[in-house]
């Protein structure tokens, strides 16, 4: 699990440097999004393997990897929002990230990276319990 999220913190970074997110309003975000819930994937398929699953577990543990990541994404989405608006005053940026790449911008998307992973693996640990 660890490894999962140091490649996918070390993945998201490098989509941002190398300017594969998009600037547009859509492109940019549904990049990222598709960036979180492949790091998400993942993660399910990591459990389903390391705990070996059969057909229903592996489809179990995929899907709950991504619920759990996306209601933490969403969670997450209104925290970060509250957090932008406060760094907006602090560093007194002048327009979007995106448009600046100001180097809040990479901490942000990893810290949205490391949360959607935090929200995939509980979900599983709360499925496991249950199993």
């Amino acid at each position: 699990m660890k490894l999962i999220a140091l490649a996918a913190v070390a993945g998201v970074i490098l989509l941002q440097l190398s300017g594969a997110v998009p600037d547009s309003s859509v492109g940019g975000p549904m990049m990222l999004f598709f960036a979180f819930m492949l790091a998400a994937l993942a993660t399910g398929v990591h459990e389903a393997w390391t705990m070996k699953r059969g057909v229903t577990g592996w489809i179990v543990s995929i899907l709950t990897a991504l619920a759990g990541a996306i209601v933490a994404g969403l969670v997450g989405g209104s925290l970060v929002d509250t957090l932008m608006g406060v760094a907006a005053q602090v560093f007194d940026l002048q327009g979007s990230l995106a448009e600046t790449k100001h180097p809040l911008l990479y901490v942000m998307s990893a810290a949205m990276m490391l949360l959607m992973l935090f929200g995939s693996w509980l979900a599983l640990q709360i499925v496991n319990r249950m199993r």
